[in-house]
């Protein structure tokens, strides 16, 4: 269970930051780390700082976009201390864990931490389904990253060990990657009935990328929202070009 569940870096600046989060992972149960885009890696301040589980920055994931990071997890969730415009479910610390653990028995789950500085980029919390905040002052609420995900693994650790989690039944969610490719539909439909104009497309698309993330539709709930577009497409007789019918296929089957 606790395999499947990624502790995901981007573009990390300290690397001693990356090493001590390796060992407050490794206290927790947690063992996959994914490094975005890290700035200075492999670094031996990052191994000095993770003493004992070197094993874990040994056997890091290390792509250079987030996509790679995500596209095979089912439920992604985005860490900010701050409230954005984008209108995802949030969640506390221990809220995230309790949801992450019964899903993490199936399927795999990633939870995001950005950058020293900053954070999070809108664009990057837009590709998540969740936000979690970690319960702090309100005179100064941010976390060194490291404490960060030592508090979010302490209360996935504990979620772990509770049986009425373990044992919750969840439903089958498609992957990231699965989704993209709905909203690739999605996009390819409303421009080819002319809903959306390509030239100038507005934020249409961005908002309904916001509700699915948020509605997270299960896996045959997709299926049947693609054959809607396929039937869609059908009756407005767009061109084969347009549909990407071999793509389309391809992806009929994979959601079946």
């Amino acid at each position: 269970m606790l395999s499947n569940i990624r502790i995901v870096l981007i573009n990390t600046f300290h690397p001693g930051n990356v090493g001590a989060i390796a060992r407050a992972m490794k206290n927790m149960g947690l063992t996959n780390l994914y490094l975005v885009d890290p700035n200075d890696y492999p670094s031996e301040e990052a191994t000095s700082r993770a003493a004992g589980a070197v094993d874990l920055l040994e056997n890091a994931t290390i792509v250079s976009t987030l996509q790679e990071a995500i596209e095979d997890c089912s439920l992604v969730i985005g860490t900010s201390a701050r409230h954005r415009t984008f209108q995802l479910p949030i969640m506390n610390a221990r809220e995230c864990a309790e949801s992450v653990i019964p899903e993490a028995a199936e399927h795999n789950v990633a939870i995001l931490f950005g950058r020293e500085t900053t954070g999070l980029l809108n664009e990057e919390i837009a590709q998540c389904h969740r936000q979690v905040y970690i319960d702090a002052n309100d005179e100064y609420p941010v976390l060194n990253i490291s404490q960060a995900v030592q508090i979010i693994a302490y209360e996935i650790w504990m979620a772990s060990q509770n049986k009425d989690f373990k044992n919750t039944e969840t439903p089958e969610y498609p992957r990231k990657k699965d989704m993209d490719l709905f909203y690739e539909h999605l996009e390819d439909t409303l421009y080819g009935i002319n809903f959306v104009v390509r030239n100038h497309p507005g934020k249409v698309l961005d908002k309904l990328h916001r509700f699915f993330n948020r509605s997270r539709p299960e896996k045959q709930e997709l299926g049947i929202l693609r054959g809607v577009l396929a039937a869609v497409q059908r009756e407005a007789g767009l061109t084969e070009a347009n549909n990407h019918p071999e793509k389309r296929a391809k992806d009929d089957q994979d959601q079946s």
